[in-house]
């Protein structure tokens, strides 16, 4: 164990001394702070499962550091409705429904918030899919997603 480490994650300030130099931060929130919400696909960054938000950006929590994210805000998806994008997306891929086994979802939801927050609304909707390439899903076909994302960017106009 090391120095203590400061967070704010979902809006809560946390110190933590428990933590090894090379814990990644997808351990760190599922399995410190119970935050099982962003999960665990691939441990490489190829499925983005686990993507989060840090300082509003979207991260793959897989292949991150606990330490190298020091002194950020980090958003999961229990957190995301608190996230200017967040409750939009939230309503657009239940409405679709866009969740089917619900395994990739915080992953999709997360990235497009970050997307949709890094950008603003100058994104078209083929942008946005282009962006998501990177998540994967492995039950609905995309075809729900994808509405989602149109539900979206109508929105957006």
């Amino acid at each position: 164990m090391s120095q203590p480490i400061r967070l704010t994650v979902n809006g809560t300030d946390l110190e933590r001394s428990d933590l090894d130099d090379a814990e990644r931060l997808l351990d760190t929130l599922r399995w410190r702070l119970g935050l099982k919400g962003t999960k665990e696909g691939c441990r490489t960054g190829d499925c983005g499962a686990c993507t989060v938000l840090v300082d509003g950006e979207s991260t793959l929590s897989c292949l991150t550091l606990t330490r190298e994210v020091e002194g950020t805000r980090i958003t999961t998806i229990e957190g995301v409705r608190g996230e200017p994008a967040g409750p939009n997306v939230l309503t657009a891929f239940g409405a679709e429904p866009a969740l089917q086994c619900g395994y990739c979802t915080p992953g999709f939801v997360m990235a497009l918030t970050g997307l949709l927050q890094e950008e603003g609304s100058t994104h078209r909707t083929s942008n946005l899919v282009d962006e998501l390439e990177g998540n994967l899903c492995r039950c609905t076909g995309y075809r729900s997603i994808i509405r989602a994302i149109g539900a979206l960017g109508d929105e957006l106009r």
